[in-house]
């Protein structure tokens, strides 16, 4: 490996012949190119692969949320890598031998803004969720133009289905509906604020799983 500091080309990423270019932990790095293995992953390899296959597939459709709104997104380690390494770490579980997503430990987004007080969700006839919680907009950096986000999942479906801006902090109240297909299906809700510039967001909240009536 050889850190690159002078000279006509300066950083660079991407393959150049039998060496690669690269960023680690903010220096610009070449190297040669890994040799392949014949050698068959451990068991523990495989169960971390299967881990991280799960995770990507799982966090993929909130890809652009993340981007903006986990963590700072300092150093050399993007956002949504970020929240990779949380929801492997923090939000998977075993089920004998398989890895399965403790929904109530995911985090949709991750920052420093004021979140929710006191919310709830109920189902409402016709695919209806309503959300409910309590006017805080005077506790720390929370305002009362900060706007409600909010995120459903069905497993039984293995779909996303995405609400943004629906409401604001002071509106206090707010209904989504889903469509006919979540009918009778079980749905995990997530919801989060982000301020009125979209510069920054409060973890989410996992309110819970509600059946569609």
């Amino acid at each position: 490996m050889a850190r690159i500091t002078k000279g006509i080309l300066g950083g660079f990423s991407g393959k150049v012949g039998t060496i690669v270019g690269a960023s680690w932990r903010g220096q610009d790095i070449i190297r040669s190119i890994p040799k392949p293995s014949n050698r068959p992953p451990s068991e523990k390899q495989q169960l971390q692969q299967e881990k991280f296959k799960m995770v990507i597939t799982f966090l993929q459709p909130l890809k652009s949320i993340q981007t903006k709104y986990f963590g700072s997104g300092s150093g050399s380690k993007s956002r949504v890598n970020m929240a990779v390494s949380y929801t492997i770490s923090e939000a998977v579980q075993m089920a004998g031998d398989v890895p399965e997503l403790v929904y109530n430990k995911v985090l949709i987004t991750k920052g420093d803004l004021t979140g929710f007080q006191n919310m709830t969700v109920q189902p409402q006839a016709g695919n209806i969720i309503r959300l409910n919680w309590e006017n805080n907009s005077t506790q720390g950096n929370a305002a009362e133009t900060d706007t409600v986000n909010v995120i459903c999942y069905c497993e039984e479906l293995d779909r996303f289905e995405i609400f943004e801006s629906i409401a604001v902090r002071t509106d206090l109240t707010k209904e989504v509906t889903l469509p006919a297909a979540y009918a009778g299906k079980e749905v995990q809700v997530w919801s989060y604020f982000h301020n009125l510039k979209g510069t920054s967001a409060s973890n989410s909240v996992h309110i819970g799983a509600v059946t569609l009536i």
